[in-house]
């Protein structure tokens, strides 16, 4: 449904584009803007309500969640999850972008593969910066199909999973055609969502790491989409 809705505003505004003969933007510096700073509060509020004495409903909730699934999901249902789990690991993430990169070059899109580029490489150091300013323990798990090292907070599939797939439908929206539009947005959400859930299911994330993975992720992917289309514009520009 978040998918269909983001189509639908994009068609509208490329629709009134068309018919004002205006150069059709995927996103606009104002909603750019608030769409960041609403990752931002959310990231800020999760962060303060971990650490604050007040906020300890929200860790009650993440230990309370994390030891129900530990107790309930069944071993069948884990190897599942954890197969859709790796599409967001680190070295799937790696390879996928330097084949898209590739074909980029291939497709001589120098603008679009610089922005890629720069998106790619921002998710290890922004998010690994994350997690040592908190370090958040993991929670404890014992079935075996994942094994985790390092902080918890905020979730790096999640951040990853919202750059990459979201980086990658922006680069769609710009390269296919627009009846492929609608399906782009919402497989990417898709992707988005079952990545960073499946964190939350196999018991490696907290709820509230996933949550901050996904707001400080969705910053990035803004920034960086709005630095693409800016660029796109001004070499546009007479």
């Amino acid at each position: 449904m978040a998918g269909d809705v983001a189509w639908q505003w994009n068609r509208r505004q490329r629709e009134t584009a068309l018919r004002l003969g205006q150069a059709h933007t995927v996103i606009r510096g104002r909603t750019a803007a608030v769409l960041m700073m609403a990752a931002l509060l959310l990231f800020a509020a999760i962060a303060l309500a971990l650490g604050a004495e007040a906020g300890y409903w929200l860790s009650g909730f993440d230990a309370a969640l994390a030891d129900s699934l530990r107790a309930r999901m069944q071993p069948s249902t884990l190897g599942v999850v954890a197969f859709v789990s790796h599409l967001g690991d680190l070295g799937a993430v790696a390879a996928a972008s330097a084949i898209v990169l590739a074909l980029l070059l291939l497709r001589r899109q120098l603008q679009l593969a610089t922005c890629w580029t720069i998106a790619m490489a921002g998710i290890v150091p922004l998010n690994s910066g994350l997690k040592a300013l908190f370090q958040r323990p993991r929670p404890l798990h014992d079935h075996g199909f994942i094994v985790e090292h390092g902080w918890s907070f905020p979730s790096g599939h999640a951040f990853g999973a919202m750059v990459f797939y979201g980086m990658l439908a922006y680069v769609l929206l710009r390269v296919s055609p627009h009846r492929w539009h609608r399906l782009v947005v919402a497989v990417a959400v898709a992707m988005v969502t079952v990545i960073g859930l499946s964190r939350i299911v196999l018991q490696v994330h907290y709820f509230s790491d996933v949550m901050a993975g996904y707001a400080s992720g969705l910053v990035w992917l803004v920034l960086c989409i709005a630095g693409a289309e800016g660029w796109r514009h001004r070499a546009a520009s007479p």
